[in-house]
């Protein structure tokens, strides 16, 4: 295994990095994950399929050098903001941390459009939250410009890991109950990415640096509108699931966070717009929604749902 490239993974016990983390493993890499509490379940899995566990965070990135000397690559997403302009400070400091560390390749996870803020609807005004789209921004323009001898950047879409528990009990509260209600309007285009699709772009990329050396990739497998998601559930689940697009003040009302609706506003206003047919030339399969579903419908909180037919 020596001879195995050896990377360093950022939220190997979330989804971006666990996918990442287990693609790569699957491969025959060497991943050293860092995590905050190793004891935890979701480490102590992680570490079973034959990750190296390295215990800190990214409030002090610059302890993380030595764990960073030697690695063929990293992989980095940062938590959103939690108020501390945690987002930015990690973001930042990961990408100093690597470049004092010597890090050949890495690769960065962001947001769709992200390089379009200022051309939203409404941005002068302050519509949209521009202290997310400027942090993003800002990290993406560390990695370009640290360095690094390669450099790599995604861009996921909506990532479909929202509709499964923990999160689906707050983004969409109402779906235990077979309703998909959104602030999103019936005739917008949303974008769909797995987060196991994350995580074999990041794999492949890692793997295969020169490939991917200065690409900036804008990740979605699949568009569909509110009531078509809502119909591939209810097929792929056999269940009765409605869709319902509501307005902003209705889907607060609902116990949606207040956040989580601009986000989804803005789906309306501004959106996603991934080019998809340029994604098959990297060569990374990519799920449909309905194999998706599928494939995590064990998952799914489905406690009030009649079957279909």
């Amino acid at each position: 295994m020596a001879d195995h490239p050896l990377f360093f993974i950022v939220g190997g016990t979330g989804t971006q990095g666990g996918f990442t983390a287990r693609h790569l493993l699957d491969a025959g890499a060497r991943v050293r994950a860092l995590v905050r509490n190793p004891t935890a379940d979701k480490a102590q899995r992680l570490a079973s399929l034959g990750a190296e566990l390295v215990e800190g965070d990214l409030d002090d990135a610059e302890a993380l050098v030595p764990a960073l000397e030697g690695v063929a690559g990293v992989f980095s997403v940062q938590r959103p903001d939690d108020g501390s302009d945690s987002e930015l400070r990690h973001g930042l400091g990961l990408v100093a941390a690597a470049k004092r560390a010597g890090v050949p390749h890495f690769v960065h996870s962001s947001v769709c459009q992200v390089d379009e803020r200022e051309q939203f609807p409404g941005w002068d005004s302050g519509r949209w939250n521009q202290k997310y789209w400027n942090d993003k921004w800002a990290v993406e323009e560390a990695v370009r410009g640290a360095g690094f001898a390669r450099w790599t950047i995604l861009r996921p879409s909506f990532i479909l890991q929202n509709l499964l528990p923990p999160k689906a009990a707050v983004l969409y509260p109402q779906l235990a109950q077979g309703e998909l209600l959104a602030p999103i309007a019936s005739d917008a285009a949303v974008q769909l990415i797995a987060g196991e699709d994350i995580g074999r772009f990041g794999a492949a990329a890692l793997l295969d640096p020169a490939r991917f050396a200065g690409e900036t990739i804008e990740l979605s497998a699949e568009t569909m509108t509110l009531g078509q998601m809502a119909a591939t559930l209810g097929k792929a689940l056999d269940l009765d699931i409605r869709a319902r697009s509501v307005g902003p003040e209705e889907a607060l009302a609902a116990g949606m966070p207040a956040p989580w609706v601009r986000s989804q506003e803005w789906i309306n206003e501004a959106g996603y717009h991934v080019d998809e047919s340029l994604l098959p030339a990297y060569g990374v399969p990519l799920m449909s929604f309905a194999t998706w579903i599928s494939a995590h419908r064990e998952e799914f909180v489905v406690r009030s749902f009649a079957p279909t037919g």
